[in-house]
């Protein structure tokens, strides 16, 4: 395997409009653009921006059988989760913006606090605020009283 600076892992994104898509994530994410091709106005066949350390592509939908977007009220199966200082300015930046909340914020039982909101191309993006340090046999103990609808 050759070393280079590219991540292990990356990903691409596609819409309807990668350019609104782009100013949706800097309003709503806080994501840094890093350049963009724009061959006409409104066209977007390839974009990059940063989210924190993540490198992310995203396009316009184009060339049939290539890159398709999220049919129009649907949603991706993944979930994009996000490290946060404060899970719940973050939850309320993005729907300022135009996000959908899907789940509110709420402590969770391994430690974090989250909360989700789909964007208006589909993509479901969760916050996560790290609150405490749980121990393996700590978190089983917690799962198991969460799975029998207990609580934390």
């Amino acid at each position: 395997m050759s070393q280079t600076n590219e991540p292990t892992v990356s990903f691409s994104l596609t819409c309807k409009s990668a350019a609104d898509a782009l100013d949706f994530y800097t309003r709503a994410l806080g994501a840094v653009e890093l350049y963009r091709l724009s061959p006409a106005p409104g066209v977007v066949p390839h974009a990059e921006f940063m989210i924190g350390t993540t490198h992310i592509n995203i396009s316009d939908e184009f060339a049939p059988g290539h890159a398709f977007a999220i049919p129009e009220g649907g949603m991706a199966p993944c979930v994009f989760t996000i490290q946060v200082d404060d899970c719940d300015q973050a939850f309320a930046r993005a729907l300022a913006a135009g996000g959908s909340p899907l789940t509110p914020s709420r402590d969770q039982f391994w430690g974090k606090r989250t909360a989700m909101i789909r964007d208006p191309f589909g993509y479901r993006w969760s916050f996560s605020q790290h609150l405490e340090d749980v121990p393996p046999d700590e978190l089983m103990k917690r799962a198991q009283a969460f799975m029998s609808g207990g609580a934390k």
